[in-house]
């Protein structure tokens, strides 16, 4: 059973106050997400991520399609027990401490009250919060904490389908580490996390698939590995002789000389001309190196793809 299925989902909003004007936020989606999967939603500010994770929360009202979340409907109570949600900019009360916040989301997750305390204070742990936080106000916390108590409250009653909007948002690099560790340690017990991000590389480390969107439309959607075979990379070229270097410019590629050890970076299908080039000017060949596709780089090529018009990808 799929976990997330989209069937041509969008969403427009009538923007203006005296001649209204139709702004499209989302057009149609169509995808899926199989239970048990890491789900990467990819996109720059204002790509429609948030707005995506409204409708399937149910916090918006689609203009068009539909969705199923764990094989039922948005609004099923059952089904949204099994749903844990972090916002991109949630609000807490801020004269609460976390212990407080928690044991009150715990109450509304119909959580037994003689398993609140310690489940609360198992949380916690679990996001990294130092213990002599958990009995202060949220109004003393920083960004970086505030965003730790949020990751607790979408998991204090152990949910099957965690969604997570920005969830290294305000996090320092070690931070960043933990919530990584902590996504991948809930995937291991089973549970399906989707999570949109702006940091590619926790992306790419973390995601059996992702998604990219732009301007409310999906660009691609596929294994990660399959992703960046997709996009065609680069090979660096070193060798000894400062004389080629001018041969090489001709060809349109800039030289970067050291001494006499020259670097150029050329796409690989021109490696064959650049190498033909270095044997009839005699050059001594130091190394060929193929560079590593990273997932940028298949983020950047699909942003800068133009948009097709044309139905959406359906993820299987």
């Amino acid at each position: 059973m799929a976990a997330i299925e989209t069937f041509a989902l969008e969403k427009t909003y009538q923007v203006g106050f005296w001649r209204k004007k139709t702004k499209v936020a989302l057009r149609p989606l169509s995808f899926a997400i199989p239970e048990g999967e890491v789900f990467g939603y990819l996109g720059p500010n204002g790509a429609g991520k948030t707005t995506t994770l409204k409708l399937l929360m149910g916090l918006a009202a689609p203009t068009g399609g539909s969705c199923k979340i764990l094989g039922g409907k948005i609004g099923d109570p059952q089904v949204r027990a099994q749903i844990g949600f972090l916002p991109e900019q949630p609000y807490f009360y801020d004269h609460l401490t976390p212990r407080e916040l928690l044991d009150y989301f715990a109450t509304l997750s119909a959580l037994p009250a003689t398993k609140r305390s310690a489940q609360i204070e198992a949380v916690l742990k679990r996001v990294a919060l130092q213990e002599d936080a958990w009995n202060t106000q949220l109004r003393k916390f920083s960004k970086g904490m505030l965003q730790r108590v949020g990751l607790a409250q979408a998991i204090i009653h152990d949910p099957k389908l965690v969604i997570l909007d920005e969830p290294m948002s305000g996090l320092d690099p070690m931070g960043r580490r933990e919530v990584r560790d902590l996504i991948e340690e809930l995937n291991h017990e089973g549970k399906t996390i989707l999570f949109s991000t702006h940091i590619l590389s926790d992306a790419e480390a973390l995601c059996d698939r992702v998604a990219v969107l732009n301007r409310g439309e999906l660009r691609g959607v596929g294994v990660v590995a399959d992703l960046i075979g997709s996009v065609k990379g680069n090979t660096e070229i070193m060798w000894q002789g400062a004389a080629a270097a001018h041969a090489v410019e001709a060809l349109g590629f800039k030289p970067h000389v050291v001494g006499e050890t020259v670097r150029t970076v050329v796409p690989e299908q021109d490696v064959d001309r650049v190498m033909d080039t270095l044997r009839n000017q005699h050059a001594r060949l130091i190394a060929v190196t193929p560079m590593r596709t990273t997932l940028e780089d298949y983020f950047l090529a699909r942003l800068a793809s133009p948009a097709t018009g044309a139905a959406p990808e359906v993820a299987k």
